[in-house]
């Protein structure tokens, strides 16, 4: 019993220094994933056609949401170039099996901006698809931080720059959030989608079926550095949760030992 007790302890140590994300990051930045839970549809933003249109009026199918800034010097661009490519090798068709719906969480940004990063994002796609399946938004601060923090999204405002992070967020046509897809990322090629997660993350959504994210250790490990605007190795938590490991393997080690001497001397 105090063995179960050291080690559930010991769990929710490593629970607490992984959900550590979600408790800083809500005043700093960061994702707290919020699987079956549902954002807001009944709010307002602005298309980049300049149009006042409601959110819930662009769900009507399994629906890919991705929270950028359009004047962003970091990962945005980056992130929406990898958007267009994996709509490039993906054999999902885009206005049929999903839509995608980036949102600025810039509230100074206006729908010219969201037009222009639109008709450069959408050059980049070789496969017909209707304009509307892809929808670059801008809003205010109060309909920016209901859709945000509903999704367990946080960020932080530091001068003209946003400190984030980055990821694809699948959502059902009922608004309900399903699956967090965090890309791959290195400093050589930037981020990666592999099609099959993201085929998965599609067909999963479509099913109604919510699924933890396995590679959320990237997040926890890796964090942003607003100076080389690049994600960093985040050793400190890497070394906390090595040292918990090891703790964990010592005491099941001196748990099993005494048992195999008994075994022995009988």
């Amino acid at each position: 019993m105090r063995f179960q007790l050291i080690l559930k302890i010991l769990l929710l140590s490593f629970l607490g220094a992984n959900g550590s994300i979600a408790s800083s990051d809500k005043i700093e930045a960061g994702i707290d994933e919020q699987l079956g839970k549902k954002i807001p549809l009944d709010v307002h933003f602005t298309d980049e056609s300049g149009r006042q249109i409601n959110l819930g009026d662009l769900f009507n199918k399994t629906t890919i949401i991705t929270f950028v800034y359009y004047n962003c010097p970091g990962i945005c661009s980056p992130l929406l170039s990898e958007v267009a490519d994996i709509i490039n090798k993906s054999d999902l068709q885009p206005g049929k099996d999903y839509n995608v719906i980036s949102i600025s969480m810039d509230d100074r940004e206006t729908y010219l901006q969201a037009a222009e990063k639109k008709k450069n994002f959408l050059q980049m796609i070789d496969k017909k698809m209707p304009e509307d399946a892809w929808r670059f938004l801008t809003g205010d601060s109060i309909n920016i931080y209901k859709v945000t923090n509903a999704a367990g999204f946080y960020f932080k405002k530091q001068g003209d720059e946003i400190i984030h992070s980055g990821a694809l967020i699948f959502l059902t046509k009922e608004g309900m959030i399903t699956r967090y897809l965090f890309p791959g990322y290195n400093k050589k090629y930037g981020f990666s989608i592999l099609p099959f997660d993201f085929k998965m993350a599609v067909t999963e959504t479509a099913k109604g079926n919510t699924s933890p994210t396995v590679a959320r250790f990237l997040q926890f490990c890796f964090s942003y550095d607003p100076e080389g605007k690049t994600y960093v190795l985040n050793l400190t938590r890497i070394f906390g949760v090595g040292i918990l490991m090891l703790v964990v393997i010592f005491i099941l080690f001196l748990k099993v030992k005494p048992k195999k001497e008994n075994r022995i001397t009988r």
